[in-house]
């Protein structure tokens, strides 16, 4: 499927609910799946990737169901996952397959996880290094001396080994499947990271009475010592990282005004927003709800942008939200930097190169600097055809850009949004009018 966006020649306007936040969801049901009793996660993420994470659940033995716009889980305790009779497809989800890994090693069965072609040319070692020290046992593809990749073989222990664990890198993937693992192990579990991540699993565990100590960069995990208890009902917030497209539509077009309600606000994922406001942008946000997951509401007005740096120590805290900040800088006066983007090219594609390939098809002054970073200069963008590579942040972050751009713009490939955001070309024609959106063969 390809998507045409015609120029808009209105300002983007109106008020949005966007569907669940993904990372939250994949965690949600993973967590529940281990406590004593029934879930309803609502509302459930649509998104092709936690339909993986449902998938594997079940065929470790877990019930789900619908329930409306949720599911309902049905927890089988810390000791009830089952030996599954056949792989763990995990598709082209990256959390679902780092996540579930940490889940599995703490069983006493083997688990072999697969994965579509992408997946499997993304970085496992990452895992598997924790993991091992913790006891459990790993075959993979080795290509090389120095990574691993799927499908991966897993053979459980019980109990895990606690251990001290500092990560070599920062990435919230990781960082969850040792504290998933971790609830198996026999003593505490420690990680210290390089850069705080965001952290949806320690508030998930904090929430369910798993003892977590959280200080700066250095959680500490203490396995329980009897069952969790399911706690009946978790309301999962708007998705962040999918309102980051509409909030940068609403930066860049003149007179715009977009408000989202009932969005995460997680301090941990909105380092995005404190971005753009040090280029410019009228963004404020209100917490609503301050429980388990912060939620509440982002107003945003045009305002013109200006150029800045994006430091390598900042690239953690924007990793979903780097394409489209790319962007806004486009549309900035000035020059804009972006530095130490290396983990863009192990994504569902070598995202980066797609990201400067796209912007530089449409007209951008767009350069390498180096092999990880780029230069952007503010740009006047022209439309053309442009490939998404099947990378949904690629594909709706070009989409954006095609809204400024003179003439129009084709992205191809653009059902690719279905892996984390099925129904954005309907919600940017709620905002845009349904002239600016046209799906073609």
């Amino acid at each position: 499927m390809d998507v045409v966006i015609t120029p808009s020649p209105h300002p983007v306007s109106g008020a949005l609910l966007l569907p669940a936040d993904k990372a939250i969801c994949h965690r949600a049901a993973l967590v529940c799946a281990l406590t004593q009793g029934s879930t309803e996660i609502t509302p459930w993420s649509s998104a092709d990737d936690c339909q993986r994470t449902l998938e594997v659940l079940q065929q470790l033995g877990v019930r789900t169901t619908r329930t409306g716009e949720g599911i309902r889980v049905q927890g089988v305790g810390l000791k009830g996952l089952q030996a599954p009779h056949t792989d763990l497809f995990c598709g082209d989800s990256g959390t679902t397959m780092r996540l579930t890994a940490g889940l599995v090693a703490g069983q006493p069965f083997v688990s072999r996880l697969t994965a579509d072609a992408s997946l499997s040319r993304r970085p496992m070692r990452r895992i598997v290094e924790p993991l091992s020290h913790m006891g459990a046992q790993f075959e993979g593809v080795t290509r090389s001396s120095q990574e691993v990749y799927p499908p991966l073989v897993i053979r459980g222990q019980r109990p895990l080994r606690g251990f001290t664990y500092a990560m070599p890198l920062a990435s919230a993937q990781v960082k969850s499947a040792i504290l998933l693992a971790g609830v198996f192990a026999e003593r505490p579990v420690t990680i210290i990271e390089p850069i705080a991540t965001r952290d949806h699993t320690e508030r998930l565990l904090k929430r369910l009475g798993v003892s977590m100590r959280c200080t700066d960069c250095t959680i500490t995990l203490e396995p329980p010592l009897g069952e969790i208890a399911a706690p009946d009902q978790l309301v999962i917030p708007g998705d962040l990282s999918s309102a980051a497209f509409f909030v940068v539509a609403a930066v860049i077009l003149p007179d715009s005004h977009v408000v989202i309600r009932e969005v995460s606000l997680n301090p941990s994922r909105r380092h995005f927003l404190d971005v753009l406001t040090r280029m410019g942008a009228a963004i404020r946000w209100e917490v609503e709800d301050d429980g388990w997951e912060p939620r509440g509401t982002l107003t945003v007005t045009y305002k013109p942008l200006h150029g800045m740096t994006v430091a390598a120590s900042e690239v953690p805290l924007l990793i979903d939200e780097l394409p489209i900040l790319m962007v806004a800088a486009c549309a900035a006066e000035g020059q804009s930097r972006f530095e130490g983007l290396g983990e863009l090219r192990v994504k569902e594609a070598d995202r980066l190169r797609a990201m400067v390939m796209g912007l530089q098809r449409l007209g951008a002054q767009v350069e390498f600097c180096g092999d990880a970073g780029v230069v952007i200069t503010h740009s006047r963008l022209q439309g053309t055809s442009v490939d998404s590579v099947q990378d949904h942040r690629t594909a709706m972050s070009l989409a954006i850009a095609g809204l400024v751009a003179e003439g129009q713009t084709r992205i191809q490939g653009a059902e690719c949004v279905g892996k984390s955001l099925g129904n954005f070309f309907e919600l940017l024609s709620s905002l845009t009018g349904p002239s600016v959106v046209k799906t073609v063969a």
